[in-house]
């Protein structure tokens, strides 16, 4: 089922580091002054021209926009098509760059265009990041820092707004369009954007420079087993492993930090359960996309602008217990819902899978610890523990690394409790092996030597597995 995926050269040595940091700052300021002196006065006089002509520019464009307000009929433009609203735009726009006597040329035209249909139908300056399918993350800090993510790593973009004002704007056509609201009473709102991303943001006077705002990007090209191997993010071998503890409805821990791929992996292992199961999943935010045809998704909802009507995961996964599932996945655990998620994997829900924020497998088991105890049931630590151990039967554990790429770090086994203690039982793992020329993370992935503990339940479903996909590489 699953391509081949090898990894044969063999690890360079590690770079070489500069250590001594006076000498590292002395050459970093000579290469500035390098920079500078290259630099005619010429052409500092023409980036100085450059930038004054974009500040006004982008004041052009605040101001066509008001006049756009002020001109069109809101009501109409949901009934107008995108032809007939950029030609009224554009109509509008033209009188308003006569008047005040701007010229542009044709590569600027279009993009004021363009701009302005943003500005009236979108997001505005976030817009064209939005549709860019290589970033993940948009990242606002006020209205003229705003960075992006493309493939794990923070890069500043030219874009902003013109002012706190313009920034504020787009914040609230986002909360007004699902019934929220956010201001000075009320300084932070989660919120889905239309497109299913998630949509974060902090005012004043909380946020001190300027709203902040967070977008994590929903993307409908959910990654398969067989693409998370080509990318290295896994081997053969434990997904052929993974194939069978999903199919023979073990419980599953996936865990690892934030933007480490945990809704992604959760994802690709949903494509191993059978398609005659009935699944119900529970997010705070829609995310998962799961390719069997019987399937229940649930959505948490805030509190409305009154303080009322707000369903926890809780409320949803109690009620999804009267629903006949045969899986309940949870988009991630991170609250009191652990102990009715626990429950749920003890009496009769075999398969469940939920993801959680932590660095380890025991960081893991920890948290749920931790979990239980917050909710405030008083329970005895080692009566947590061994509901714990037995409601749990592997925890994935995956991570970004410095690189920015996302490898499937551990695959554990819960095998039981010995004292007080969890006791668990590493199968799988990546070893890091130093760093390239390039800054990018080299290691292997490799079998710890230890049989899994579900082998003769695999062999029943009809998974037997080969021991040599358990047998310890030789150094």
């Amino acid at each position: 089922m699953f391509r081949r995926y090898q990894r044969t050269q063999e690890a360079p040595p590690p770079p070489k580091i500069e250590a001594d940091p006076q000498e590292v700052a002395k050459k970093a300021k000579q290469r500035v002054d390098t920079a500078k002196r290259a630099l005619s006065a010429g052409e500092l006089a023409d980036l100085q021209r450059e930038s004054k002509r974009q500040e006004r520019l982008l004041d052009v464009r605040m101001e066509l926009h008001k006049r756009l307000l002020e001109s069109l009929n809101l009501a109409a433009l949901d009934r107008a098509s995108e032809q007939e609203l950029r030609h009224e735009i554009g109509a509008i726009a033209r009188e308003g760059l006569r008047e005040n006597g701007v010229v542009l040329n044709a590569a600027e035209s279009e993009q004021l265009m363009q701009d302005l249909y943003d500005e009236i139908t979108g997001l505005g300056p976030l817009e064209v990041l939005l549709k860019d399918k290589t970033v993940n993350d948009i990242l606002v800090n006020g209205p003229t820092q705003i960075f992006v993510e493309r493939e794990g790593r923070l890069e500043l973009t030219p874009i902003r707004f013109k002012d706190d004002r313009h920034l504020m704007r787009v914040i609230d056509k986002i909360v007004s369009a699902v019934g929220r609201r956010v201001d000075e009473s009320h300084p932070y709102v989660d919120a889905r954007l239309a497109d299913g991303s998630r949509f974060n943001a902090m005012v004043p006077p909380c946020a001190v420079d300027g709203a902040l705002v967070s977008i994590r990007k929903f993307n409908n090209d959910k990654l398969s087993i067989d693409e998370l191997i080509d990318y290295g993010a896994m081997t053969e071998e434990m997904a052929a492993y993974l194939q069978a503890a999903v199919a023979t409805r073990l419980n599953i821990l996936v865990s690892g930090g934030t933007g480490s791929g945990k809704t992604t992996n959760l994802n690709a292992l949903s494509s191993f359960i059978d398609d005659h199961e009935r699944i119900v999943t529970i997010e705070d935010t829609a995310e998962l996309k799961l390719q069997q045809v019987h399937v229940g998704r649930m959505e948490s909802r805030p509190p409305n602008v009154e303080g009322r009507g707000e369903v926890t995961q809780r409320d949803l996964l109690r009620n999804a217990l009267r629903m006949r599932p045969d899986r309940i996945i949870v988009g991630e655990t991170r609250g009191d819902e652990v102990i009715d998620m626990l429950q749920a994997m003890n009496t009769g829900h075999d398969g469940s899978m939920t993801t959680i924020h932590a660095n380890s497998a025991r960081d893991a088991l920890s948290r749920l610890e931790n979990m239980i105890a917050m909710s405030g049931v008083d329970m005895p630590l080692k009566a947590m523990r061994g509901q714990i151990a037995s409601a749990l039967n592997l925890v994935v554990q995956v991570s970004r690394l410095q690189d920015g790429s996302r490898r499937m770090l551990s695959i554990t086994e819960v095998t039981g409790m010995e004292g007080d203690i969890i006791s668990m039982q590493e199968l799988f793992r990546f070893k890091r092996m130093g760093i390239d020329e390039r800054g990018k993370i080299i290691g292997r992935f490799e079998a710890t030597g230890l049989r899994s503990k579900y082998s003769e339940r695999f062999a029943q479903w009809g998974f037997d597995l080969p021991t040599s996909i358990y047998t310890a590489p030789r150094d």
